[in-house]
């Protein structure tokens, strides 16, 4: 699973993209101007620094370490490389995401996150394997994956789709982007497992090979950090090779819990 610049300056002023740094555009003092013989005052340009959200980065490669940092920075968040007691700076350094290795020993600094009351709710996002291989981790709510080795193509489109929820910067209807294992039974009784890939209020979308159609009805179950299992009913709204989404019931009064894991999820 893929799981998802020299002009930047004219794109922040014809857009208004805002991401990590405001300008000011000021011209110099009348008393002091700078200038140049026989030309006009120079225009100052002032930047105004604004705090950006952090990326811990563990266990990479100095070739992936290079190229995430870069696409996190495009959308003003800082990537920070931790080494030493990894676990311990986890518990107590506030970072809005974290980039680890899914490796052996992956299981103690996910651990030592979820449990800090800094870290408990940051974007986790797995390096290497698959979206099977970071089921292992399910537990620890691990939200995305990037692939080694790192092509910056691929991973500057994760690092896209994800960064508002780095930054705090909320859509109405976030979605967020978590892998589990989901367990789902249709409306004839067949059974079988997929991978969710992203969850909001309204619905889901996971990753399946299974057989099903737009406007079905299936019912899912799958637990989320905090979150108890939890049962609710859908309709398959739709349908492609490997994956397809579902809306929520809107009658079934389950999905209020949903509802408010994702409110509390944000609210950190």
């Amino acid at each position: 699973m893929v799981l998802l610049y020299p002009c930047i300056g004219l794109l922040i002023l014809c857009h208004g993209w805002n991401q990590g740094t405001q300008w000011n555009f000021k011209r110099a003092p009348m008393t002091t101007p700078a200038m140049d013989k026989g030309s006009r005052p120079a225009t100052q340009f002032v930047p105004s620094k604004k705090a950006v959200a952090k990326v811990a980065l563990v266990d990479l490669t100095d070739s992936a370490r290079n190229t995430l940092s870069e696409c996190f920075r495009q959308f003003g968040i800082e990537s920070v490389v931790i080494d030493g007691d990894i676990a311990d700076r986890l518990q107590r350094e506030k970072f809005e995401a974290c980039v680890m290795s899914l490796k052996p020993g992956a299981e103690v600094l996910m651990e030592a996150a979820r449990t800090s009351r800094s870290n408990s709710r940051m974007i986790i996002y797995g390096m290497g394997g698959s979206a099977q291989d970071a089921m292992r981790y399910s537990k620890y709510g691990v939200n995305a994956v990037f692939h080694e080795p790192v092509e910056r193509q691929s991973a500057l489109k994760l690092v896209r789709a994800t960064h508002t929820l780095v930054l705090h910067e909320f859509r109405r209807y976030v979605r967020i982007p978590v892998i589990t294992e989901i367990s789902v039974v249709t409306s004839d009784n067949q059974r079988f497992n997929a991978t969710s890939q992203e969850i909001s209020s309204g619905g889901m979308s996971m990753l399946s090979t299974a057989e099903v159609s737009s406007g079905q009805n299936l019912e899912v179950s799958f637990a989320l950090l905090t979150l108890p299992r939890i049962w609710v009913r859908g309709t398959v709204s739709w349908r492609k090779a490997n994956s397809f989404g579902i809306r929520f019931d809107l009658a079934d009064h389950r999905r209020s819990r949903i509802k408010d894991w994702i409110e509390a999820y944000l609210e950190n």
